[in-house]
């Protein structure tokens, strides 16, 4: 209509990998007005994208599908010409605990190949201190783009707890580092309409890439604490959980982590690995980090440890008990699986000619029945490995009328009490 206003061309996003990470950061951009590709190789994913379901059931994305369209495309040369490029891809570690770097690189080589100039390259992906510069930064670089000339690099590392009913990708705080002034004002000006979270510019992109590192470490020592006081205070008849709650009852410099049968998810049983090889390359030993990825890493060899000598008072050997597991997914009530402590445990109970039944409502994929019922029915001893409100809200009376005779609680999260006087033998970890 003459005299009208042009409409503002909307930007161009393309987020690289539509995970925990990269769906909900696709589907807020979306919601904020962008132009949203998401690419990603696993096609059956992007039909339910393309479909407007939500694929992970995050509750804060339920009012925001209907209303947005994400385009999709599991082919490198159609995400060409974006204006901002969000890598969200994996970084796990290979089987000798190692950083696998290859899902970031090949990422960035399909981001390189395609990117139109002054793009800004945004890694989300939780990397060590100096991957931008030294491994992402010379991809680019190799197909003639000049960091701070033909493109900007930054760093925003995730921050996503799966299922978290108060914090998500709207209102987290975070923090960016770029390796150009340019890059970084790029990076908090797009960050600063997805989050109503401070944003936290860092001085280098190294810092920024520390942050993440330096959270998950955080996490995996303060859990490694409190399992190893749980294993020592079991010796001695205390219950850990009562001296945590004493212990937080302290206003100031304490913060309750839990025990547990181990430590699972994306981040923090992986990226201290990352900060452990780091540091070799500059000829620094983390004995620290080392020390509680051991204890932590052993936490499914107790657990089943403590399922053998809970039996024993009862004359039972495990390799003659039915076994049901409770649980695969590594936290409450989502169906993420990644590192779960319940695959060690499984492990090890194969490995020792145990017979056993796994269920979890939220991956039936890796579960060997159907029901809770039906677990119960086939089990003689259980195993609690994740804390979901349905194994809660199972009453002591189900667990004596099939007669269970021993539970080992490795959430510590079941009615130890009236466990007990169901005449059911009960042990947590620390309890």
């Amino acid at each position: 209509m003459a005299g009208s206003k042009k409409q503002r061309k909307k930007e161009k996003i393309c987020v690289v990998g539509a995970g925990y990470v990269g769906f909900p950061l696709a589907a807020v951009a979306a919601y904020r007005d962008y132009d949203v590709l998401a690419y990603d190789l696993d096609r059956k994913k992007l039909k339910k994208i393309d479909k407007g379901e939500n694929i992970f059931g995050e509750e804060f994305l339920e009012p925001i599908l209907p209303e947005i369209k994400i385009k999709t495309t599991a082919d490198s040369k159609k995400i060409a010409g974006c204006d901002i490029y969000i890598i969200a891809v994996p970084t796990p570690v290979d089987e000798r605990y190692y950083p696998d770097l290859r899902p970031v690189k090949k990422a960035s080589e399909a981001v390189a190949k395609n990117m139109k100039k002054g793009a800004l390259v945004v890694i989300e992906s939780t990397i060590n201190p100096g991957i931008c510069e030294t491994v992402v930064a010379p991809i680019f670089e190799k197909e003639g783009f000049r960091n701070g000339k033909d493109f900007h690099l930054a760093h925003c590392p995730e921050r996503v707890n799966p299922g978290d009913p108060n914090w998500n990708v709207t209102n987290l705080p975070r923090v960016a580092g770029a390796m150009d002034r340019i890059g970084l004002a790029k990076a908090l000006k797009f960050y600063k309409k997805i989050t109503s979270g401070a944003i936290i510019p860092m001085r280098s992109v190294r810092e920024a890439e520390a942050v993440k590192i330096m959270e998950n470490s955080f996490r995996d020592v303060n859990i490694a604490f409190v399992n190893e006081l749980a294993r020592s205070f079991d010796r001695m008849g205390i219950d850990i959980v009562d001296v945590i709650k004493g212990a937080s009852s302290k206003p100031f410099a304490f913060m309750p982590h839990w025990p547990g049968c181990g430590v699972g998810g994306h981040c923090i049983p992986v990226d201290p690995y990352y900060m452990i090889e780091k540091g070799k390359e500059n000829d620094f030993d983390h004995a620290f980090l080392r020390k509680a990825r051991a204890i932590n890493n052993s936490m499914p060899f107790y657990t089943v440890e403590l399922l053998q000598d809970t039996l024993d008072k009862i004359k039972k050997s495990l390799r003659g008990t039915r076994v049901g597991l409770l649980g695969i997914s590594y936290k409450a009530d989502v169906g993420d699986w990644r590192e779960s402590p319940s695959f060690k445990i499984i492990r090890i109970l194969k490995n020792n000619g145990v017979d056993f039944e796994v269920f979890d409502p939220y991956v039936p994929e890796h579960s060997t029945v159907k029901t809770i019922e039906e677990l119960l029915k086939k089990s003689e001893a259980l195993i609690l490995a994740t804390n979901h409100r349905q194994f809660l809200d199972i009453p002591a009376r189900e667990f004596r009328r099939h007669k269970i005779c021993a539970i080992v609680d490795g959430r510590n999260c079941l009615d130890k009490d009236a466990i007990q006087k169901a005449g059911i033998l009960y042990k947590g970890i620390g309890r």
